[in-house]
This record gives structure tokens, sequence and C-alpha cells, in this order.
């Protein structure tokens, strides 16, 4: 069957994969993104419409008649549909009723999950073998496998299966994984034998999906693991910022191995008398300025709202020079390009910035005049400066930043709480935002900064600062809080302790060890 661009409907049964929504097919996401209408196998499947177009129905059934009516639908499965999947009469329900149909692999958590936890389960071993616990199993002839044996669908009667393999003829010391959450950030993995499953699983609080692993490849856990011993693995870390200034932060930390959770606390609004940018604007066209000096990225942000409001582009900065403070405020200009002509190559600071701006020369400036976009609470440090060398400055409110709307009530309780593992302000103002609309954070909560000024002002709320950033850039504040984390992991380790997360150390957590 073609399924280019279909003139009549058909029933797509998609891998989801193991848990990762990253895990998913190309030819999976292919599919979503032209579904008509989407059959959730699972609540958890749910952030893979994020491949769908806006509009996407989630229904429940009616596959056939839907695909009758000339739709698309894609049916999501766990892990791969072939595989120890229940869908068999939906698809013979297609059949039946002579509707198109197509089977999407997707990566099982078989594979997956023992990739994840760094245990190569067919990697020398002449024997790979899946298993369905849920099913009537022989286990004594499953003791003789030679290999790896993977059990689905088998914690709830962990302890058993390993007496009857024992029973089988295999070793009671015969290495054992059991991981649940598997490629996730919540995965959680315990190794022991089948003879200690009982004391060793006791107290995991194992729920399935999980998968147990029986084999030598096992014992390799220890030297191939790399998920589950990133540096911030599991860690649930709070960034107050806008959204649009968190992506990149958070994909970051994402990298690292945490959970970030984005939590507006600054709104960033035009200035309510918008005349004065616009005479800037106007003054930059017409030759007013010799330089531009931005000291945010939302400055850049704002300046290029109002060229496209008058039909402006790059263009305009011709014979201006360009200064900037900053990764994120250089980067926005470059990617509305525009090239800095200065930026500070020490502290990135306004003071950074006026320690090497060259002093006004009327022998080579022919106009002494400087344009500072800037937030309605900035400092008054770089006009100060720009002025004692010669400048003249217009200080030109570009936009506001004013405090968000509270967060949910979880989110704040959390925060309270010590439910947050770390909390990383890029800026005084979002200590003084979050801490306004949300409180302050639990003491067990890893406080981190993007440089001195915020720590002082964290200080000043009363907060312990356990991490500043080497420079002021989020990418350096998120690289801090990861080195922070490793060290952290690496002398527990060191002491004989199991690492936790700081959510794990309040009174009253949970206390399973990772």
């Amino acid at each position: 069957m073609s399924s280019d661009s279909p003139t009549s409907g058909f029933v797509a049964f998609v891998g989801a994969g193991p848990g990762d929504p990253n895990l998913l097919t190309l030819r999976a996401a292919e599919l979503l993104a032209k579904a008509d209408a989407v059959v959730l196998g699972d609540e958890e499947h749910r952030p893979l419409l994020r491949h769908c177009r806006e509009g996407v129905e989630v229904v429940e059934d009616d596959l056939v008649k839907r695909a009758k009516h000339g739709q698309l639908v894609v049916r999501l499965c766990e892990g791969d549909p072939m595989l120890f999947s229940s869908i068999t009469e939906e698809v013979a329900a297609c059949a039946a009723a002579e509707v198109d149909f197509e089977i999407v692999p997707g990566v099982p958590p078989a594979t997956a999950v023992l990739t994840y936890a760094g245990i190569p389960a067919a990697s020398g071993v002449p024997e790979f073998r899946v298993v369905d616990a849920a099913q009537d199993q022989d286990w004594a002839a499953h003791a003789a496998c030679r290999g790896t044996l993977v059990i689905y669908n088998g914690i709830g009667d962990a302890v058993a299966i390993g007496k009857a393999l024992i029973a089988g003829g295999k070793p009671d010391t015969t290495p054992v994984a059991v991981s649940s959450g598997g490629t996730t950030t919540e995965q959680y993995t315990v190794v022991s034998s089948l003879g200690r499953l009982q004391p060793d699983l006791k107290h995991a609080g194992f729920t399935e999906p999980a998968l147990i692993v029986v084999g030598e490849a096992v014992g390799l856990r220890d030297k191939l693991s790399w998920f589950e011993t990133k540096p911030l693995f599991g860690w649930r870390v709070l960034v107050p910022r806008t959204k649009e200034q968190s992506r990149s932060l958070s994909e970051q930390l994402v990298a690292y191995g945490a959970v970030p959770e984005e939590v507006p606390t600054i709104s960033v609004e035009p200035p309510r008398t918008p005349q004065q940018m616009d005479r800037a604007i106007k003054g930059l066209v017409t030759g007013r300025y010799e330089w531009v000096a931005f000291t945010s990225a939302n400055a850049v942000k704002a300046v290029r709202e109002k060229f496209e409001e008058y039909g402006l582009d790059a263009r305009a900065f011709a014979g201006l020079k360009v200064a900037a403070v900053g990764e994120a405020t250089a980067q926005a200009l470059v990617e509305f390009g525009v090239k800095p002509d200065l930026l500070p190559s020490g502290e990135q600071s306004s003071e950074g910035l006026v320690a090497e701006w060259p002093p006004y020369d009327s022998m080579l400036d022919p106009i002494n005049r400087v344009l500072l976009p800037r937030a309605d609470i900035s400092t008054d440090t770089l006009v100060a400066g720009l002025t004692e060398l010669g400048w003249e400055c217009d200080d030109v409110t570009a936009y506001r930043t004013v405090r968000a709307a509270p967060p949910p009530a979880p989110i704040r309780e959390a925060i309270k709480g010590g439910g947050f593992d770390a909390v990383l302000f890029t800026s005084s103002s979002t200590v003084r935002n979050l801490v306004g609309i949300a409180g302050k954070p639990h003491n067990v909560t890893v406080i981190a900064v993007i440089g001195p000024q915020t720590a002082k002002t964290a200080e000043e709320f009363g907060l312990r600062v356990d991490v500043m950033a080497d420079k002021p850039s989020a990418s350096a504040l998120a690289a801090a809080v990861a080195e922070y984390g490793a060290k952290q992991r690496q002398a527990a380790l060191a002491a004989g302790d199991t690492p936790r997360r700081p959510s794990q150390n309040r009174r009253g957590a949970r206390r399973r060890a990772r």
C-alpha cells in the first residue's frame, strides 16, 4: 500500500518506543504530522502529540469507522506494536473491513532499556531471549538460556521467578538487574543476583513497566552505565525565566539528565510610552548615532520588532558601531544579521563594556552620541561610564519587565517544600520575582546564580548560594550546576554511599536509593 498522500483513510499502528519521546522513528513522526486523529495507547504518549498538526483529534476508538470516512488515524502502541502487543484484534478488524493499514515498528524496551542501563544485552553471548511473564512460562527451560534473558511483566513475581530459575539450574549468583521507567529520567535500576532478589527488591518500590534482566552482561553495567550516571540525572530543576529565554537552557539541562521546569517569573512588555523608541529608531536611520549598545537579548528583540514595524532590516545598522554585553545578546544580534563590533573580553557586564569602550575623539568620531535601548529597571552604570568617556547617551526604555502571574499551586508547594533539586537564577529580577510570586525555595534546594550581583540579591532574600557561573551566561550556569552535581555524586560514591538528589535529603522524603 502506498501511504503517500492517501486518497482514502487508513490506520497506522505506530510503535511509540520505550519511553523517551526522542526515540520515536522518523516514519512515526511523519505519520503523526499527517494524522487526522490519534489514539493514545497510554497517557505517557501525550508528549508525542507535539509532532501533530494543530487541531488533530485525540480519540479513544472507532479506528475503522474514522478510516472509512477518509481519516488518517494513528494508533500509538507501547514499544514495538508486534512485540507482546495487544493490537492483533484491531489489526484484524481493519483487514476484515478492508481498511488499509500500516504497522510501524518502534524501538523495543527489550533492547533500549538495557542500552540506557549500560547492559550490553547481546554482546559476546550466543543467545538473547525475551519472554513475557504474563503468559505461562517454563522457567526451567529458560534457566538453560546461555546468554541474556529479558523478562517483561514480571516485577510482581520477580522473587518467585528468581527461585524458579535457580530450581531450573541457574546459579544463585547469576547477576540480575531490574529497571523501571526505562529510557526516561525516571529510570531506576537495581543490580542484584538471583539469590538476593528478595532483600534487594524489598524496599525498591518497583511498578510496571519494568524489565528483569538475567545474565552475565549485567556485570558490565559498572563500566558501561552512561544514562543514570549523568551529572544531574533525575534532578528536577526550576528555570524561573520567560519561556522564550529558557528554551536553550532547558535543552542543555536535559542533556545533563535533568528534568527542567520552566516557570515564567518575568513578563516582557512594550514601554508605556512608545514615542521615545519611535524617535530613537528614526534617529538611528537618519545618522544621529555613532554607537548602539545592547545589554540584553530583549533589547535586541525590541529594536528588531520596531524595525519590522517600519519595514526596516539589519541594513539600517550600516555605518553604525554596535556593542553588546553577554553571549545571548551577541547571538541575538547575529541572528538579526548584525555582528557586534565590541564585546567585553573580561566581565560580561556594563562595567566590563565601559572598561573597553574607546573615549570620544572629535578627530575620529564625527558623531558623539550613543543609543542605549534597555529595560525600564536598568542601572545607570553604563550611562555614567560613557559620559565620563566623553559620549552623549540617549538612554531609551525599549521594554518593561513586569512580574508574571503566580505559578500553579503544585509548583508553589514544590518550591517551598523542597520538591525541586535546584533553581537557576539568571538575574536579580528573577530572584525578586520568584520569591514574590511563589515564596522562597526550600533550604535543601541548590541555589545557582549567573553572577555576583544575582548572588548578592539572593543572599539579601536569605538564600544560600551554592553555585555561581564562571561567566554570566545561561550556558555557563547550566554547566556549573552540572559540575556541582557531578562532584556531589563522586563524593557520595567515594564515601561508599548511594548518590542522592538534593530533594531526597529533605525531611520526610521517600528514601529510595538511586
